[in-house]
């Protein structure tokens, strides 16, 4: 939750605090007056948080230098209050120069491209041929360093996917050679589970060969997009793969790149597709006998040893195995990471089988077994899964993978008409008429027919032709959008979730009771659980959805770095109320990400303004900080916030980090009191927390004691008990009961929900209320429907006044602009959290009050 930082005071020279290494010393201008500092609770603007007294920080200091730790660059030209201190942030590109570049001009940004859904057809680039050997290129359907490949259609009606080499690869005798195999491997495979060839020629100019058509996702988009597979769903999966590769061993080859990218779903079964590395079982290769060829991830230990001459049909076994315990949990079996890791994982450890079903894990441990003879055979383990082969039925998926090949045959159906399709000389009358519509006819024979027999019935297909550019409310009004929210509803942040999901449904219910609304807006949910391996799926689960405007959400740091790529991907506004993450927004002022939009501090910042509260509120020369290591990466950075501004302030604090598993904090706070510390600032989440207030209380520290947002909430209250009292916590939620600009949000969420607003409601309901402001601009600027590619800039460039205080962002990264606070402060009385009101957004000019 952002709110603009109007603070007075004077530019000052530098007086030997401390300054960021490198930069300036000198102050710059001040900001303007800004949050009510609750020491000064006269200094209420109408309506608006007052001024702190203080001078105004600079807004380039630096914490103390940390050997290993680069700092993040301050925000350039913003002003009024310290910049938060440094936090890690992704490494390098790797042999960037050590020096910094010269500035440079920025270039100016591209022409907004229009969302592009997973599986859309691309149009044809204006050097791409209209036709090739007979089949008429409607589109394309990627492409790469080697080639493209186009989405071709045949005289007879028939589509195939049709790939086209790069002229210069063809110059190189060895790439045809490689080509010329990929074609003959893949000419000699025979199972209906796999994609068959229906033409090609290596020799001529530029190489080509060409495929049937499936269009339907790969099973690693339908992982990520919908989540594990359930059993049935992997047994039948897994039967028709291993059928595949029996017909590919049956002909004398090994595949070599069994991995869920290449395996496409239909509704009628998978297929195995790309053998671009197989090679024959008693063929020299043409690579390198010291060359790891494969997917690591995926490939079998053999491979990742790059014994070549060990290479055979039971390489393809394991990776089968290592595929199919990914659809079952959604995670490979030896992880993630750097290829090395990921090579020496598959060769030493055993695979991760956590959440596999029970009557799986045998049959795949036996197909990840490291001896390459302890494996099954492709044929035995057809025998072991025990699942008839898909039928044609489609219930072998499940109904939102289903859907997902629906909607793509559903775009292919919709392609505009070409010319006529000519099936033989002199056919006309009825035979022409049926001519001209024989791709149509043939995708729903082929491509995607049944799924009317999958529970979605016409009625399903009717909602998928509608206009990708906005539905209409059905009565002739107004064309809809959908505000997507993607949140823990049901997981460890469940109550915080639910709140932001309430604050949201409360802005779009107000926007759709306007006369004047260009369109209506919907809501579209999608719950992550608070897990971090759901996020990337719930976030697809919106991103892929062409009515989704801009998303809300998520709840948490974790989920919402994992969800992250799939809305920079789809270039989605995602608008944060929670997460103070530092790597969120990390980079996007160098362009590597331009969606996010925080209303709330990072927790570096965050932990400066709880410093700051403590320097305004007593005369602490000795502050005491501790940081515990449960969630390292949260409790780090409030650490390093405290540290910053208590070291501006001239305060040398005394510092203690200790281990996630401690339970003795009587002995660790008689420790920190035989220092001398005066004030106690609790870095770190709320088991140790309630350790941390018992303990105090016990030894009667008198100091202030004081926390930040992972402690905020009810626990602490209870469990604590009467040593919670006298703390102060750090939360970047108001109190909406306390704000009369949010008199009416209070009102409507009564009535709504019968209780007072919960923490975390109203900035949600303010972020989708600033959200539909702009999408109408937008719209209006456009002159029809909003562009969600455009949305974010126009955001970020927004002043807005809203319910629970006003918001201001910085263009380039999204965060709240340098010199907004964010952190609005709880005493706990009696039991309850009473409010404050907001932090300084810098330390006072004198100490003590």
């Amino acid at each position: 939750m952002s709110r603009e930082n109007r603070e007075g005071g004077e530019a000052r020279e530098n007086d030997g605090r401390p300054e960021r290494p490198g930069g300036g010393g000198t102050a710059p201008e001040p900001g303007r007056p800004g949050p009510l500092d609750p020491a000064r609770p006269d200094a209420r603007e109408p309506g608006r948080p007052g001024a702190p007294e203080g001078p105004a920080a600079p807004a380039t200091p630096g914490l103390p230098e940390d050997a290993a730790v680069p700092e993040l660059p301050a925000t350039p030209g913003a002003s009024g209050s310290p910049a938060p201190p440094a936090v890690p942030e992704p490494p390098a590109t790797p042999g960037a120069s050590g020096s910094p570049a010269p500035p440079a001009t920025p270039a100016p940004p591209p022409p907004p491209v229009p969302a592009r859904a997973p599986g859309d057809l691309q149009p044809l680039a204006a050097g791409d041929p209209s036709s090739l050997a007979g089949y008429r290129l409607l589109g394309r359907l990627g492409a790469g360093g080697m080639g493209v490949v186009y989405l071709g259609r045949t005289d007879h009606g028939e589509l195939a996917a049709v790939k086209v080499t790069h002229a210069d690869h063809a110059d190189h005798p060895d790439f045809r050679a490689r080509f010329r195999r990929e074609v003959e491997a893949a000419r000699r495979v025979s199972s209906p589970w796999a994609v068959p060839v229906t033409g090609a020629d290596p020799d001529a100019p530029h190489p080509w060969m060409a495929t049937a058509f499936v269009p339907g996702p790969s099973l690693g988009e339908a992982i990520r997009d919908h989540g594990p597979l359930p059993e049935r769903s992997v047994r039948i999966l897994g039967g028709a793969l291993a059928r595949a590769l029996d017909a590919v061993h049956t002909a004398g080859i090994v595949h070599r790149d069994v991995k869920p990218g290449n395996v496409l779903l239909a509704v009628d079964g998978p297929r195995l597709i790309d053998f671009g590395i197989a090679r024959a079982v008693a063929e020299t290769s043409l690579t390198s006998t010291d060359m790891v060829v494969g997917t690591p991830g995926f490939l079998a230990p053999e491979q990742a040893q790059a014994h070549g001459a060990a290479v055979g049909p039971a390489c393809d076994v394991f990776s089968l195995g290592g595929l199919l315990a990914y659809a079952s949990t959604g995670r490979p079996p030896f992880g993630t990471g750097g290829v090395d890791a990921l090579l020496y994982r598959t060769v030493y450890d055993e695979p991760d089988l956590v959440g596999v079903p029970d009557g799986l894990r045998d049959v795949l441990r036996a197909c990840l077994a490291k001896d390459p003879a302890a494996r099954p055979t492709t044929q035995g383990l057809v025998a072991l899964l025990a699942e008839d082969a898909p039928g044609p039925d489609a219930d072998w998926l499940p109904a939102p993978v289903v859907r997902t090949i629906a909607e793509r045959s559903a775009r292919m159906l919709a392609l505009p008409d070409i010319d006529a399709t000519h099936v033989g000389a002199g056919r006309t009358g009825e035979g022409a008429g049926a001519a001209g519509t024989s791709r149509r006819r043939f995708l729903l024979l082929a491509s995607g027919a049944a799924v009317l027999a999958a529970g979605g019935g016409a009625a399903a297909w009717a909602g998928l032709r509608d206009d990708e550019r906005g539905g209409s409310d059905g009565a002739g009004g107004a064309p809809r959008w959908t505000i997507g929210v993607q949140a823990d509803l049901t997981g460890p942040a469940k109550d915080i979730g639910t709140a932001q999901e309430r604050g949201a449904r409360l802005a779009v219910e107000r926007f759709n009771a306007r006369a004047d609304k260009p369109f209506t807006l919907d809501v579209k949910v999608s719950d992550d659980g608070g897990d971090k391996e759901r996020a990337l799926a719930a976030a697809r689960r919106l991103t892929t959805d062409p009515r989704v405007l801009g998303v809300l959400g998520p709840t948490s740091d974790y989920t919402a770095q994992n969800a992250l790529p799939a809305y920079d991907e789809a270039r989605m506004p995602l608008l944060m109320v929670s997460p103070g993450l530092n790597l969120l927004t990390a980079g996007q002022a160098e362009g590597k990400g331009t969606t996010v939009l925080r209303a709330c501090p990072q927790h570096a910042t965050a932990g400066m303004h709880l410093a700051y509260h403590v320097l305004h509120r007593t005369r602490s020369t000795r502050p005491g900080l501790l940081q515990e290591r449960v969630d390292d990466t949260y409790a780090w950075q409030y650490m390093r916030g405290t540290d910053f501004g208590f070291r501006y302030a001239e305060v040398v604090p005394h510092p203690r980090v200790v281990p996630a598993a401690t339970t003795d904090y009587r002995r660790i706070v008689a420790e920190m009191m035989a220092e001398g510390i005066d004030a106690y600032v609790h870095c770190g989440l709320t088991d140790s927390a309630v350790l941390a207030a018992k303990a105090l209380d016990e030894l009667g520290f008198t100091g202030m004691r004081i926390t930040g947002q992972h402690v905020f909430g009810p626990r602490f209250l209870k469990e604590a008990g009467p040593a919670a009292e006298g703390w102060v916590v750090g939360a970047p939620v108001v109190d909406p009961t306390t704000r009369k600009q949010a008199a009416a949000f209070v009102a409507a969420y009564r009535r709504r929900y019968g209780t007072v607003p919960a923490f975390y409601a109203g900035e949600a309901y303010d972020l989708v209320t600033l959200f539909a402001a702009e999408a109408v601009k937008a719209g209006k600027a456009a002159g029809g429907s909003p562009d969600r590619t455009a949305l974010a800039p126009r955001l970020r460039k927004a002043t807005y006044e809203g319910a629970m205080g006003g918001y201001v962002f910085d263009a380039k990264t999204g965060d709240l602009a340098t010199g907004a606070v964010g952190t609005f402060l709880y005493a706990v009385e009696n039991g309850r959290y009473k409010p404050l009101g907001f932090a300084p957004a810098g330390p006072p000019k004198t100490r003590g009050a």
